[in-house]
């Protein structure tokens, strides 16, 4: 399925790494600092003075120095190493407490589980997690007369003594022990299935390696593919097709790679060379095309290869038409196309023939109030993925014949959803079934997957998040309010406590996230590690902010170039909404975001830091006009489509009143925590540095400002399951600890 609206979740801005510093040894030594290492006072970063002069306004920035793109300067790694000393030891009487809070959040999940098996040729396949494991195996299992058993909403696999056993294709815990960081994030299995292509990035920086292994004994084939993307298709048994990167790791040439030859010998197919577009790569569901996309922020056009002939190369199926955006999917004898522009800007679903792409039909038209977010297309089925009035929805439509006349779509059958706010997504299914396979989450609904029959509307519920400790969804509530921005617009808040221990009076504590930007859509998600605020009385919240897409695609135009300051008000707005609606009071208003979240968590402290107790702010955007100034940084000039281009006069000054390093200021700040990853492709570490150098030597409060900077890590932070809910024990100890919440052991 195609992914819609497919922008980063922020600039990549990471360059190649040093092998010395992917190291499991080195990292620990870099690490190694305790408590006594260090006194209490804070690392004062040195300044240098560094200045930057346009359309005849100086800019000064005194700690530029710590940005070195091999990260290997001593100077820079012992200041980053002295922040991490001196956040033990501010935490270090709080340990104890995190300790405990990380046990309570790791007893919550079901360590050993495995995931709903999904249906690919005659095989299940799945993933496994074991106890005390962190990291997954890739498994499948053969599915007994399986030309004879059509997909139902009713199959289970069968895992009895004398049904075929489970296969393990790849344990990512063996992979990994001798990374200090270990991530998969393709798995694709040759059409014959006899092979699996997987994209291993060991370091954090989401620069890939993909590997080649034979499903039955997991032995190599041939040599792996390096410094690649993780989009990686098979086009058919020998052959794969993928992306690489330029210097500033922008995605821009797709590659032809027949299996025992070497890489060097591959043939391009494609590049992309004009810097403000990025590639990508999807296979249709039908497995007969690949389709190749080149996208900015506001247009998009797609190639597409045949799969069975991919020798051919690529053909033009949507023209390159600036402010026109598409993406395609296959069946049968048509494409189906969803077109965005500024006249639609909610989009169109339209159909043409593969032999005459020239020739279009509507099958949906475009709607005001109802975006189409994401579609899913079978045999004889196409399920709409839609938005209106900020929530999700699906229609499940059915199809003529493929031989027949493709004109119109009958009425759809939707799907109806039980709470109030909740989050929905496509999960893998099978072409050629009716049955529609979805996950299901709510801020009170642990993650469900269900397989809902397109023919009959009968939905089956396959799998539950196990959530241990005698959790009870019936115990929390979950609402939907509306805060009204400065300039009228009604801006929606998702919200939950727990009803026996919320007074809603002002008196309790309240958690608000917020993200806002590359139309993402932020929809309440349910987290187990969550659990641990609820049940310590808090509320959580999310305003769904303009410059996400909840609203509509209209909904991100208004929080993005020179509408950026919305984006910013509106979570103000937010927040003074819950302080009004007393839900909080400013004395217990904490605020979380990450990555461009990072970027609205660093603006609204700068234009209102009365209004909040705590801030987190995970791998911050927060030196906005200086990166965006540098198109030598990866993937800067794809950004200007998003923030604007600040070599222009217009969009400079507007970007410098509300970038975070550029508007610290002489007052009190509240208690703040801000991460960094060293090897983050996204976000550069100097970045969250830089604002926290500058926001201590100029501040005028006493209270917490503390880094932490994972040494072996990315954007994403660490990877193991485990190591991700000791780092939300971690936050929650901060949170806790600023409120003066935690309890004396």
């Amino acid at each position: 399925m195609w992914r819609l609206f497919n922008s980063r979740s922020l600039l990549v801005t990471a360059l190649s790494l040093s092998a010395s510093l992917s190291s499991p040894n080195t990292l620990r030594s870099m690490s190694s600092f305790s408590s006594t290492d260090t006194m209490r006072s804070p690392p004062a970063a040195k300044k240098v003075e560094h200045r930057m002069e346009m359309f005849g306004d100086v800019r000064v920035d005194n700690y530029y120095w710590l940005r070195d793109d091999s990260r290997t300067s001593p100077e820079v790694l012992s200041y980053l190493q002295q922040e991490n000393a001196y956040t033990d030891s501010v935490l270090s009487g709080t340990k104890q407490f995190e300790d405990q809070l990380f046990k309570e959040i790791r007893g919550r999940i079901k360590e050993e589980d495995i995931s709903v098996p999904y249906r690919q040729g005659p095989y299940y396949y799945y993933t496994r997690n074991l106890e005390g494991k962190e990291y997954l195996q890739h498994c499948r299992r053969l599915i007994p007369n399986h030309d004879m058993t059509p997909c139902s909403v009713h199959d289970t696999m069968p895992t009895g003594p004398d049904d075929p056993p489970e296969h393990v294709i790849l344990d990512e815990n063996i992979k990994a022990q001798e990374h200090g960081f270990y991530s998969i994030q393709a798995f694709k299995v040759s059409p014959n299935h006899k092979l699996v292509a997987y994209a291993e990035d060991t370091k954090g920086d989401e620069i890939y390696t993909v590997h080649v292994i034979d499903v039955e004994i997991g032995a190599p084939v041939g040599k792996p593919l390096t410094s690649v993307t993780s989009d990686v298709e098979w086009a058919n048994d020998d052959t794969l097709v993928y992306i690489t990167m330029d210097e500033i790791l922008r995605p821009d040439k797709v590659w032809l790679h027949k299996l025992g030859t070497d890489q060097s010998s591959d043939i391009c197919l494609y590049h992309e060379k004009d810097d403000t577009f990025s590639i990508d790569l999807q296979k249709s569901e039908s497995q007969e095309f690949l389709f190749v996309g080149s996208e900015n922020k506001i247009t998009r056009f797609i190639f597409f290869i045949d799969a069975s002939k991919p020798e051919d190369g690529l053909k033009v199926l949507t023209p390159h038409v600036v402010g026109i955006a598409s993406w395609a999917k296959h069946r049968g004898n048509h494409f189906f196309i969803i077109r965005r522009s500024e006249e639609f800007f909610n989009s169109e679903l339209l159909a043409c023939p593969v032999d005459d792409v020239s020739v279009t039909t509507p099958l949906i038209p475009h709607r005001e109030r109802i975006k189409i977010q994401d579609t899913c297309l079978f045999a004889n089925h196409l399920a709409v993925y839609e938005r209106e009035n900020g929530l999700p929805k699906v229609i499940a439509y059915h199809l003529p014949a493929v031989d027949e006349p493709l004109t119109s779509l009958e009425d759809g059958r939707a799907i109806d959803f039980i709470d109030p706010v909740y989050t929905v997504d496509p999960a893998q299914s099978e072409f050629n079934s009716s049955i529609l396979r979805f996950s299901y989450s709510s801020l009170r609904t642990p993650d469900s997957v269900y397989d809902y029959d397109m023919n009959t509307g009968t939905s089956v519920v396959k799998k539950i998040e196990t959530v241990l400790g005698g959790f009870d969804a019936s115990e929390y509530v979950t609402e939907r309010k509306w805060a009204t921005a400065s300039d009228g617009t009604q801006v929606p808040i998702s919200i939950v406590y727990r009803k026996n221990l919320v007074n809603l009076d002002g008196s309790d504590p309240l958690l608000l996230y917020g993200y806002g930007s590359y139309e993402v859509c932020i929809d309440p998600w349910f987290k187990a590690s969550r659990l641990s605020l609820l049940d310590r009385g808090f509320i959580f919240a999310i305003a769904h902010i303009r410059g996400g897409g909840e609203m509509g695609r209209q909904w991100y135009e208004n929080g993005k170039y020179l509408k950026k300051m919305n984006t910013f008000t509106d979570f103000i707005a937010c927040a003074e909404y819950l302080i009004e609606q007393r839900y909080c009071s400013k004395e217990k208003l904490c605020i979380e975001g990450r990555s461009a979240g990072g970027l609205l968590m660093g603006s609204v402290l700068n234009m209102r830091p009365d209004l909040f107790k705590v801030a987190f702010a995970g791998v911050p955007f927060v030196d906005v006009l200086t990166t965006m100034l540098d198109p030598t940084i990866p993937l800067t000039t794809s950004e200007w489509e998003e923030w604007g281009d600040p070599r222009k006069e217009e969009f400079y000054h507007y970007m410098k009143a509300y970038s975070p390093v550029d508007n610290i200021k002489a007052k009190n700040y509240p208690h703040i925590l801000v991460t960094a990853g060293l090897h983050d492709p996204r976000v550069m570490y100097s970045e969250p540095a830089k604002f926290v150098a500058k926001l201590r030597a100029t501040k005028t409060d006493n209270n917490m400002l503390l880094l932490k900077c994972e040494f072996g890590a990315g954007h994403s932070s660490k990877s193991g399951r485990f190591e991700k809910l000791q780092e939300q024990a971690f936050i929650y100890t901060f949170i806790l600890k600023a409120l003066d919440m935690i309890p004396e052991l």
